[in-house]
């Protein structure tokens, strides 16, 4: 593929509002999990919370799209300026040729749960204030975020599990390509509710402690939520330290629908296709940062999928012992955390990971290392086997 510059980007996770809290704390590997206290939820686990998410509600104009998703949506826009970036982008493109495409698992479902609540015990009517299409439909956040910034180009949402906001890059990298546009926002948020929580629970996947990825002990999940955005446009003018997106790959495992192919083998497809569209050799990647959630199977067959394409050279690492697993905006976190790690070269560590499982035969970093890195690989693999794997780079 052509490259793109990330002309600009941002994140919101557990760690803070924005890249200074996360360089911080991926730096000092220290993680913002936290045992859960969200809501009503009764469960012995640790998550990834955003502060002070509800401190922030929508404007006036924007109150048909309210809910903790969309909240979380504008909160992270705000962040390192990112915001007034992206409307100079509009203003210097022109509102058509600028597009949307954000990713996200469950959206504004909270909302959902909540008016369940509100049933009219005798119809079992919900409350005429909700709105369904601009909450709890994944096309909301979408739609807020076009509506706020003034974009007429096109928009959609992507919903693939954990893939969502990585595969956001190769469907806006591909309309850019065709020329269609000539920037777009791409980005991931996703929400903690209730609905996530008790589902991973009752798969028996969330951990009782925080996770630890690639750990011989690990034994689930800790589930986030967050945002992360970055600002993709054609390469015309773009500063030469500027990281870029340099290719993309995406396969599915159509295995089962919860548990990944125990050997990796979409996965890899997916990296393989990644190299392929940089048009780089395994020997080219300098860090690779791991979907690795922290369950059993799942960090089992992406270390022998990586092991396969890059042996064990490369260093690795995952990032959601820091900051959760945070589902659909994982794909659009993690590659902003690759981002930093390019601009300050270094190795973020895997937060949470005491003793690595020997059967997991990757270079896992446990602490974060000053280290150069040039190209750095981001993967994101979902539910059903829906996976993406992201080439980012500096000085392409």
């Amino acid at each position: 593929m052509t490259p793109l510059p990330l002309t600009a980007y941002t994140a919101t996770s557990c760690l803070g509002v924005g890249l200074a809290a996360h360089r911080a704390a991926l730096h000092g590997n220290q993680s913002g999990l936290r045992p859960c206290a969200f809501e009503t939820v009764n469960l012995p686990t640790w998550v990834g919370e955003v502060a002070g998410v509800d401190d922030h509600p929508l404007p006036a104009a924007l109150a048909r799209y309210e809910c903790r998703n969309n909240r979380l949506a504008l909160l992270a826009l705000r962040a390192d300026g990112f915001e007034e970036r992206l409307r100079a982008a509009v203003a210097r493109h022109g509102a058509q040729r600028v597009g949307v495409f954000i990713g996200t698992s469950t959206s504004g479902i909270l909302q959902t749960e909540l008016a369940y609540r509100e049933r009219d015990p005798a119809t079992g009517a919900l409350p005429a204030s909700f709105d369904y299409a601009a909450t709890h439909n994944p096309y909301g956040v979408a739609e807020l975020l076009r509506e706020h910034l003034g974009i007429t180009g096109m928009a959609t949402t992507i919903s693939t599990a954990c893939s969502s906001s990585a595969k956001v890059f190769a469907a806006a990298a591909r309309q850019i390509e065709l020329g269609t546009l000539d920037a777009a926002l791409v980005g991931g948020v996703d929400s903690l509710c209730l609905t996530t929580l008790y589902g991973f629970a009752s798969l028996e996947l969330t951990s009782k402690e925080p996770c630890r990825p690639s750990d011989v002990d690990r034994d689930g999940i800790s589930i986030g939520e967050g945002a992360a955005y970055a600002l993709l446009e054609r390469a015309d003018g773009a500063a030469p330290d500027a990281v870029w997106l340099l290719g993309t790959g995406e396969s599915s495992d159509a295995y089962h629908m919860s548990a990944p192919h125990p050997e990796g083998l979409g996965a890899q497809m997916a990296m393989q296709a990644a190299l392929r569209s940089a048009s780089l050799g395994a020997d080219a990647i300098d860090y690779i940062n791991l979907h690795g959630t922290a369950t059993p199977a799942n960090d089992s067959a992406e270390g022998k999928a990586v092991a396969n394409v890059f042996g064990q050279r490369v260093p690795c690492s995952s990032t959601k012992g820091a900051t959760g697993h945070t589902l659909g905006a994982a794909g659009a976190l993690e590659a902003v955390v690759c981002a930093i790690a390019l601009v300050d070269g270094f190795v973020p560590g895997s937060v949470g990971t005491h003793t690595l499982d020997p059967a997991i035969p990757l270079n896992v970093q446990m602490q974060s290392a000053t280290l150069p890195v040039r190209r750095a690989l981001s993967n994101s693999f979902g539910f059903g086997g829906s996976n993406c794997s992201l080439m980012l780079g500096v000085g392409a």
